[in-house]
């Protein structure tokens, strides 16, 4: 007998984030096929016989298992609305930290993702307006820390939040996503989790540079790694926590 069981996924902000869990609960036994959707966060998991697998058939005979599916998802580095375990079981709800672990190792993965796109959008942001000072020559000479250059320092933040949620609002319109709710979800990333980003590398960078603002190219390597790890860790308790994801 065909069968079908819902789950409530939390924690999906892209298509990449959907074909993860997609991925995941095709690999469980018994499971002919599954379909995610990131808006609302719901998979379908289509067993017995119901569906076309991944593979081309269908697998009969084997009756869907739910802690099986859950546990995939889980292990994907989402949660599930209302499991017992799992980050949203309770709102608000407050985990003790003596019993707060970092050794979750599909949160890190998924958490690793994240960062990553949060990285590639700020960095075009900011990359190219520091980029640019140095091009234009335009904060030459700017007397440090004196007001105009903190706030020719505050915009390449600005830039890189900017791109960031252009480039999240893209690849969620790529996905079949609309444009408005495409950017509302695009607004809903973890600013804490950007800026933390864009101040480590403009800092890194600033010490290549003495203190001028502009862009040097032999800071970039360490910009991205500094910039990838400075946010890495809050992204993990996030998504740990509470199932939010940074992207």
């Amino acid at each position: 007998m065909a069968e079908v069981v819902e789950l409530p996924v939390l924690g999906m902000t892209c298509m990449g984030c959907a074909g993860s869990v997609q991925k995941a609960l095709e690999a469980v036994s018994g499971v002919d096929s599954a379909e995610v959707t990131i808006e609302p966060g719901l998979a379908k998991i289509f067993g017995g016989g119901s569906g076309v697998g991944s593979s081309g058939g269908a697998t009969t005979g084997v009756a869907l298992d739910r802690a099986a599916l859950v546990s995939a998802v889980l292990e994907a580095g989402y949660t599930i609305e209302g499991e017992a375990g799992t980050a949203k079981e309770a709102p608000a709800m407050e985990m003790d930290m003596g019993e707060y672990n970092w050794t979750d190792k599909g949160i890190w993965k998924q958490s690793f993702h994240n960062t990553k796109w949060c990285l590639a959008g700020c960095a075009i942001g900011e990359f190219g307006t520091l980029a640019y000072y140095s091009y234009s020559g335009i904060t030459a000479g700017l007397t440090l820390y004196s007001t105009i250059w903190y706030l020719y320092a505050i915009l390449p933040l600005i830039n890189g939040l900017a791109t960031s949620v252009m480039l999240e609002t893209f690849i969620l319109m790529r996905g079949q996503m609309p444009l408005g709710l495409a950017f509302k979800t695009a607004m809903g990333m973890s600013f804490i989790s950007m800026l933390m980003m864009e101040i480590s590398m403009e800092v890194t960078d600033l010490l290549f540079t003495g203190g001028e603002l502009g862009m040097n190219f032999y800071a970039i390597p360490l910009m991205l790694v500094v910039g990838f790890l400075t946010p890495w860790p809050y992204n993990y308790w996030r998504l740990k926590k509470y199932g939010m994801a940074c992207h």
